[in-house]
């Protein structure tokens, strides 16, 4: 199925056709829902303090999580205390909940179990984002919000905009859902405040993202004292659950990995055992940093992840500080004035 709709959304299956009218069908709800908030008919939500949103607008993975990361460590490098709230994608979360350290992705998702492992950021996921962001502020008393998606979650109020693009796989063939990939039409690239392109060139006003790999690390937790060691040079079973398993597997042959088999999962597919260990078949298996928090409870030794970074110019770095302080400052001030 996954594949069928690859082909259609892009590599131009004349199938899309077909499916054109329920995109116009889609295109009119989010387009009555968007007008609904700017007409004030429909409330949103203002933070007392600045709330950055990271989404894309496109369906699947582009490259928001390692930019979440990014910008934790580029925010407290700064002086600011940001803390994240998360929709927990595929979990089933009753009110809020905060990503505690330990937290399995069963319990709170993948990518925020991912994010608190990776960086310990105080974290609240919640299928409403006003609420997770709500209990972020009362329970750590952080000064920004970053919400992990949600561009598309109009009752929250932001203050910064930025997207994430799939640099190789762009836009697709340009159509709304489902006869495309787009959530919003590419116009709206055009209201954000910041647009990255991950892993290919940049238009112009974007900013060109690289996810650069750092290290090879087991997904097994008490692997200290492990028999094996990796072998970039030996024969491995590479998977990925993500968005674009392909961009991972090329990424690895770029590097000179010896790949017997690559596998790609769906996006925020759920593993066992069983199936990963007949999938390696005694070989070293090596997956995302996202899908090795899915596996470390059940890990063989000889199972591995590649973690990577984002990689972003300077001059991004200094528009979204200088816009982050013209916001806070903005926001100290009115809301004192209300006090």
């Amino acid at each position: 199925m996954q594949a069928l709709v690859n082909k259609i959304w892009y590599q131009g299956h004349p199938l899309r056709w077909l499916l054109l009218p329920l995109s116009w069908i889609f295109a009119g709800i989010t387009c009555v829902r968007r007008t609904l908030f700017r007409l004030g008919i429909t409330s949103q939500t203002v933070m007392p303090i600045p709330v950055i949103i990271v989404g894309n607008i496109t369906v699947g993975g582009s490259g928001k999580t390692p930019t979440v990361i990014y910008l934790i460590e580029l925010l407290r490098q700064h002086g600011f205390k940001p803390g994240v709230i998360s929709r927990g994608y595929g979990v089933d979360i009753q009110g809020v909940k905060t990503v505690n350290l330990d937290a399995s992705a069963a319990e709170v998702g993948d990518e925020p179990a991912m994010i608190v492992a990776r960086t310990q950021v105080p974290m609240v996921v919640g299928a409403k984002r006003v609420d997770a962001a709500t209990a972020l502020i009362a329970e750590f008393g952080v000064d920004v919000i970053i919400c992990d998606d949600g561009l598309q979650h109009y009752a929250l109020a932001r203050d910064i905009e930025l997207v994430v693009i799939d640099g190789q796989r762009g836009l697709g063939n340009g159509l709304l859902l489902p006869a495309g990939p787009l959530r919003e039409g590419a116009w709206r690239l055009e209201s954000v405040d910041f647009v990255l392109s991950n892993g290919g060139p940049a238009a112009k006003g974007q900013f060109e993202m690289q996810l650069a790999p750092t290290a090879v690390k087991p997904v097994k937790y008490d692997s200290t004292a492990s028999k094996y060691t990796f072998d970039k040079s030996q024969p491995l079973v590479a998977m990925a659950g993500i968005g674009n398993p392909a961009r991972f597997f090329e990424s690895l042959r770029d590097q000179g990995y010896q790949l017997a088999l690559c596998h790609g999962f769906d996006d925020h597919q759920a593993y066992d055992k069983t199936q990963l260990r007949d999938l390696a078949k005694g070989l070293p298996l090596l997956m995302t940093e996202k899908d090795a928090v899915k596996c470390r409870d059940f890990a063989q030794e000889n199972w591995w992840y590649l973690a990577v970074d984002a990689k972003l110019p300077s001059q991004f770095d200094q528009q979204l500080l200088a816009r982050l302080r013209e916001v806070a400052a903005t926001k100290q001030g009115n809301f004192h004035g209300i006090r």
